[in-house]
């Protein structure tokens, strides 16, 4: 299959042949037709001319040998029974009878008459006009000749001329075709760059066109219609690239549920079975084993609770039911209910009690993990500071290296350098959609081996 521009110069080249032969031959035609006719003019002007000549016959072979001197054309005057009088190239004596001739019948009935024809005495070719002229009362027919070799000869020198002229405007026409074509390839092969660039998804650069109209409305569609699929490239890439963190997020809750049902698990059936299979087991150690269960139920339900909530507050769907609350109450029932668990531990509340409005199941919980992971990543006391616009819970552990503290509120995102885990990746995330629904902001300030500092601004 043939490029545009292979297609293009050579629709052109035949059309330029074809062209080229058809206006010559049209020419030939044309310009011999008129040219024959100016001849056959010239001759009839000069007969007019000649025929003022003859007042009297007595002197027509001078006559005819003179103007044949000055024109060149062959000239006889013939009587009107068809016998030559004079003649300008042979003697007359020895020339045929010439009423039978087509320009003097024509000129008999006509006044004028003309034909081509060969001469048998000149052995040549002729263009023959003869007119009809009255002398002494008698008619008489003067007949000029012209050479048609002669014609020919002048003719094919114009016509040659005029042939070259118009090959020449065809053939500049042509070149400038020719650098035409070159153009729309470079136009149509930038435009397939572009396309296969289109097809990889990616093109480098935007096309533009000047060469033509229609080239620069193709060249501005493509740029509209690579923009649109570069949007849409990009829309992928991200549906993609979320799919891919949902599906890691995924495969991390269900490594993160089974490592924190593992532990319950493992104590609810080593308990149980020991339970069944021992049925000497004294009543106490029955009854510890049955709170050892009881306990690794309930913590199971509170993973189930986190991750409902977790979904509730990352939907929207939770809704607040705020109350005037003591800080120093709230604070004292979460270090109860932390006693058990860390009984070794000291925290200290400093600063003055204060009414804040919360959800008071809500921030309860928000300010129980946060002094929960302070109990659990320091071993010094924990310091539970109020001012009048902040709370902050404050420990003296192992810190977070800062370029993780922007993630640690993310949904599933656990630090693991230097042991800090929190959990299922949900406490954080937790607190900061809680205080959000409060319309409270967290602040965390941490340095590895430093400690850390979780502000509470309401």
């Amino acid at each position: 299959m043939l490029k545009i521009h292979q297609l293009f110069l050579r629709t052109f080249s035949l059309i330029f042949l074809l062209l080229l032969i058809v206006l010559s031959i049209t020419i030939y035609f044309w310009s011999k037709h008129i040219y024959l006719d100016q001849i056959e003019k010239n001759l009839s002007q000069n007969i007019d001319s000649l025929s003022f000549s003859f007042n009297t016959l007595d002197n027509a072979s001078y006559i005819v040998k003179t103007f044949k001197a000055k024109t060149g054309n062959r000239i006889t005057v013939i009587d009107e029974d068809g016998i030559v009088v004079a003649d300008s190239d042979k003697d007359k004596e020895s020339m045929e009878n010439h009423a039978n001739r087509d320009e003097i019948i024509h000129a008999k009935y006509n006044g004028y008459g003309k034909s081509i024809r060969y001469s048998h005495t000149l052995e040549q070719e002729l263009l023959y006009v003869a007119k009809k002229i009255v002398i002494d009362d008698k008619i008489y027919y003067i007949r000029l000749a012209d050479y048609t070799s002669k014609i020919r000869d002048n003719f094919t020198e114009l016509i040659y001329q005029l042939i070259g002229l118009i090959a020449l405007f065809l053939v500049g026409f042509f070149i400038v075709t020719y650098y035409l074509s070159l153009k729309i390839k470079d136009e149509t092969n930038s435009i397939l760059d572009f396309l296969i660039q289109m097809s990889n998804k990616r093109p480098k650069y935007e096309i533009y066109s000047e060469f033509s109209e229609e080239f620069n409305k193709i060249t501005r569609l493509l740029n509209k219609v690579a923009n649109k699929l570069s949007k849409k490239e990009k829309q992928k890439d991200k549906q993609t690239a979320k799919l891919k963190l949902a599906n890691r997020q995924k495969d991390e809750i269900i490594s993160a549920i089974s490592h924190e049902f593992k532990n319950p698990i493992a104590i609810i059936t080593g308990y149980a079975e020991t339970i069944l299979n021992d049925k000497d087991l004294p009543e106490k150690m029955k009854t510890k084993f049955l709170n050892k269960i009881y306990t690794s139920g309930n913590k199971m339900s509170q993973i189930i609770d986190k991750l409902r909530l977790t979904l509730k507050l990352e939907e929207g769907k939770q809704t607040i039911l705020t109350t005037q609350c003591s800080l120093h109450d709230l604070l004292n029932d979460i270090i109860s209910d932390l006693k058990e668990k860390y009984a070794q531990r000291e925290v200290t509340i400093i600063g003055k009690d204060k009414e804040i409005n919360v959800d008071e199941t809500l921030f309860s919980m928000a300010l129980t993990n946060l002094i929960e992971n302070a109990l659990k990543y320091s071993e010094d006391e924990v310091i539970i500071k109020i001012d009048d616009d902040f709370i902050s819970i404050i420990d003296k552990g192992i810190g977070i290296d800062e370029h993780e503290i922007k993630k640690i509120n993310q949904k599933f995102y656990r630090v693991s350098q230097n042991g800090w885990n929190n959990s299922l990746g949900l406490g954080l995330f937790i607190v900061h959609a809680i205080l959000k629904l409060h319309d409270f902001e967290l602040i965390i300030t941490s340095k590895l081996a430093q400690g850390s500092e979780f502000k509470i601004k309401y």
